[in-house]
């Protein structure tokens, strides 16, 4: 009898070389000692050899035609067809897959495991390992993530309301929410969920990192709970930078860019406004929903950038300046 893996390859082989659908009763004579005993007990193993097959992203389906009826492979789902990529794109590709896999936090992460494979298979020349990693949402909310995004995607593929708890970032304590999931954006690090709200009555985003014990409505499973307006796009509702997150009200920061990136203001802070430009510098104005998010994002640019107004908010530039100093000193000690 040979072994499980080698009549998985066997199996594959047989159906990829078939011109028609392929019944049972031919697939357990062409393997007479794997499928032997009864014909249920042979029904079972190969029932067992299938869902092998699926979790592998084997497209198997059972079908009738002219031809009769049985068992086929997808060829045009099985087969990559031929990206046209160099071996440094296709290296890119692994590698930033590779950080998703890594991260956890990636909700589709059995279909990119698949994907990667075949993009590996037919990658033109032996590829470099990745030496590439990184964690989206690193700390006590990445594991958080981790948690709840395997339930919130489920949830929304079957339009299922959920029912969680919540740490918001405006108010202390943690809330109950029942929400109906309308999308989720993954944004420089953050997961952020976008659905309507229960107890608000409209449209509210939730950090996924915050979110707590995700339950879904098990009543009718089959049968959506509500169905996503047309009109709905993800993207209004979901901040493109880290000083974009709702975390406060509304604020107006200037910020100050010299030397190389002066000229390049349009392109580093989206969304900013001009405010007065001199020999090497500009100053612009940004609207901030998160100061912290801005801060870090000008320290990470240090020492070409820097927040220069309000007051309070160049404070927190400085604090936040000052503790990273800190921890590098200590780094090096």
């Amino acid at each position: 009898m040979m072994e499980r893996t080698q009549r998985i390859l066997s199996l594959v082989t047989m159906l990829l070389d078939a011109r028609r659908p392929v019944p049972f009763t031919e697939i357990r004579e062409s393997f007479p000692s794997e499928y032997e005993g009864t014909v249920e007990a042979a029904e079972r193993k190969f029932e067992r050899d299938k869902v092998e097959l699926l979790e592998l992203g084997v497209p198997l389906h059972f079908v009738k035609t002219e031809d009769g009826e049985g068992y086929e492979l997808d060829r045009s789902a099985y087969y990559l067809p031929d990206l046209g990529l160099t071996r440094e794109e296709t290296a890119v590709l692994l590698t930033a897959g590779a950080a998703a896999l890594d991260s956890g936090a990636f909700p589709l992460a059995s279909d990119l495991r698949h994907a990667l494979r075949k993009v590996d298979y037919l990658a033109p020349g032996a590829q470099p390992g990745a030496a590439v990693r990184f964690h989206p949402d690193a700390g006590a909310a990445g594991g958080a993530a981790r948690e709840a995004l395997p339930a919130l995607w489920a949830a929304l593929a079957a339009r299922k309301t959920v029912t969680f708890e919540y740490q918001s970032p405006h108010r202390p304590g943690v809330e109950t929410r029942k929400v109906d999931p309308w999308g989720l954006a993954f944004r420089r690090g953050t997961w952020t969920l976008v659905g309507r709200c229960h107890l608000r009555g409209a449209l509210r985003t939730f950090l996924v990192g915050r979110i707590r014990a995700v339950q879904a409505n098990a009543q009718r499973p089959r049968t959506p709970d509500y169905v996503i307006p047309s009109d709905f796009r993800l993207d209004d509702h979901v901040a493109h930078h880290p000083w974009g997150h709702r975390f406060h009200e509304p604020l107006e920061v200037t910020v100050e860019l010299r030397g190389p990136l002066a000229p390049l203001w349009e392109r580093t802070l989206p969304g900013a406004r001009q405010l007065e430009a001199g020999e090497g510098r500009v100053r612009v104005a940004l609207g901030v929903t998160y100061l912290d998010g801005l801060c870090r994002h000008l320290l990470s640019l240090a020492p070409h950038a820097r927040v220069a107004g309000p007051a309070d908010a160049a404070a927190r530039y400085r604090d936040l300046a000052l503790a990273a100093a800190a921890r590098h000193g200590e780094g090096r000690a």
